[in-house]
């Protein structure tokens, strides 16, 4: 059988070796990645449509690597696995098509950009701590370079700042993870949850290191918060995504803070499900915070990139919220499981939704940076409409979708996240519903600020989309509308793998 999931994780890194030899001939390395990221897309479809509706782990590749470490080369996806895997080829395919005008070593860029996305698909597809560590650092890496060389004003201190709360939460992490492998004997996943359910993981720390738990879960949330970000530990995003290319920022918000909420899913409730129940309540305050408190930070910035950096802060608090919401006592009643699959389904929902729809936007604001010669202050425009009425069309496509208006694919999973977390914790619901409202205001304030009014001088020849602009940003849109409209196409696989998770966690 051909290993699909290592196959997957090689076309990208081999490419951008490719890239890399391109050196200072961007058309060249540009298609390099182009081809890449297309066939890594075509493979991640293959894998999504071969899953099975079993939920449980499909296309598995296993081997022996340090044994006497119990370290394996462990690989399988499940519906979480397959839908990140297919939103991060969808994403690194829109970062390399936003990708233009790349002067400075573009062989360098392209090459980091691929090797990005082969850290984004290993990161979503180990199973053994010690493979996926590797994957998870590795990631780091190239988006360190890419804002640090490629970035505007400040990103210097920004790349700086991106990599040192990351890492600090890698350290957390990997003290917590070396400890389990110290009284389990396994760095396993689905070892690990298994032990975790029975009891037996519970029993082998306890014997082993003490009462230490609780110390352990909040190592790993540690990890987690900083990736997602989950507040107080957001203050590395703002600068981080406005300094960024905006390509490279497209990657950042569509794929790399998906990784802190897998970990959540894949990791911390599996393994440590008991001790986010007793740490809930605390949990879920700073949950809504980041819900409430995101969104108002929005409405209050200037520059359009930290308007949307606050805003996908907001969209993930959503994620948060259901999963600490979830995480109960076991023994829960029939109505209480049903609440609980109702807000995760929302969460692998809005995880891909809203990887979709903030990468979109990016991409418009790339594309009106450029234009505009390198300014995004929401005062600076208005009026774009008339001189660019394909452009503000399409881009709100993509802000509706980011305010969750009916009929696209924001509001399905905000809908369902909703509906799951109410009846579990109705105090939490009802105060990120101001998340909601105010989500509302920032998006509809940007519409009027920068596509109505009257036109100033310096914007009545703005450019609209060409020819193939609209047709690269075309398919992302039709995708917005589909999952709007046929929240199914992906609720029917990853439902299967949330009634798993449900049946075998200890929650």
């Amino acid at each position: 059988m051909i290993p699909v999931l290592t196959l997957l994780t090689a076309i990208p890194g081999v490419a951008g070796l490719l890239a890399l030899m391109a050196g200072r001939r961007a058309g060249l390395a540009k298609a390099i990645a182009i081809i890449a990221t297309a066939a890594s897309l075509v493979l991640a479809l293959r894998i999504w449509f071969g899953l099975g509706t079993a939920g449980t782990m499909q296309f598995v590749e296993r081997a022996d690597w340090i044994p006497t470490l119990g370290i394996e080369y462990h690989l399988g996806v499940d519906g979480l696995g397959a839908s990140m895997l297919l939103l991060a080829a969808i994403v690194s395919l829109m970062a390399i098509s936003a990708s233009r005008n790349v002067t400075s070593n573009p062989g360098l860029y392209f090459a980091l950009m691929l090797l990005l996305e082969s850290g984004l698909f290993g990161t979503f597809t180990a199973l053994n701590f010690f493979h996926w560590f590797l994957f998870w650092e590795l990631s780091l890496i190239p988006a360190f370079f890419l804002i640090k060389l490629w970035g505007g004003e400040g990103r210097g201190r920004a790349a700086t700042q991106f990599f040192v709360y990351t890492m600090v939460g890698s350290v957390g992490l990997l003290l917590s993870f070396l400890a389990l492998y110290l009284a389990a004997g396994s760095m396993d996943f689905e070892t690990l949850a298994g032990m975790a359910a029975s009891g037996e993981l519970a029993t082998a720390i306890a014997g082993h290191l003490g009462p230490i738990s609780l110390w352990l879960a909040l190592g790993t949330l540690l990890g987690f918060a900083v990736k997602v970000p989950l507040m107080p530990f957001h203050t590395w995003l703002p600068a981080t995504y406005s300094k960024a290319p905006t390509p490279v920022t497209m990657l950042l918000t569509g794929a790399m803070s998906k990784m802190g909420v897998y970990g959540l899913l894949r990791l911390a409730l599996p393994i440590f499900g008991a001790q986010l129940a007793e740490m809930r309540m605390p949990l879920l305050t700073l949950a809504t915070l980041t819900v409430v408190f995101g969104a108002w930070a929005a409405a209050v910035q200037k520059d359009l990139k930290r308007v949307f950096a606050y805003s996908s802060v907001n969209h993930l608090g959503y994620c948060l919220l259901a999963i600490f919401a979830v995480a109960l006592p076991s023994g829960s009643s029939a109505a209480t499981a049903l609440s609980q699959t109702a807000a995760l389904d929302g969460v692998l929902l809005q995880m891909f939704n809203h990887g979709l729809t903030a990468a979109a936007i990016f991409w418009f604001l790339s594309m009106l940076e450029s234009r505009s010669g390198g300014g995004l202050d929401i005062n600076d425009f208005g009026g774009l409409r008339q001189p660019a009425p394909v452009f503000c069309g399409l881009m709100g496509i993509a802000l509706f979708s980011s305010l969750g208006l009916p009929g696209l694919n924001g509001f399905v999973s905000e809908f369902l996240i909703f509906r799951g977390v109410f009846p579990l914790t109705w105090l939490s619901a009802t105060v990120s519903v101001l998340g909601l409202l105010i989500t509302a205001a920032v998006i509809l304030t940007v519409i009027q600020r920068v596509f109505t009014g009257p036109v100033p001088e310096r914007w009545k020849a703005f450019p609209d989309l060409t020819a193939s602009e609209r047709f690269t940003v075309a398919p992302a849109l039709i995708l917005m509308a589909v999952l709007g409209l046929m929240p199914q196409l992906i609720l029917g696989t990853v439902n299967a793998t949330v009634m798993h998770w449900l049946a075998g966690w200890r929650l």
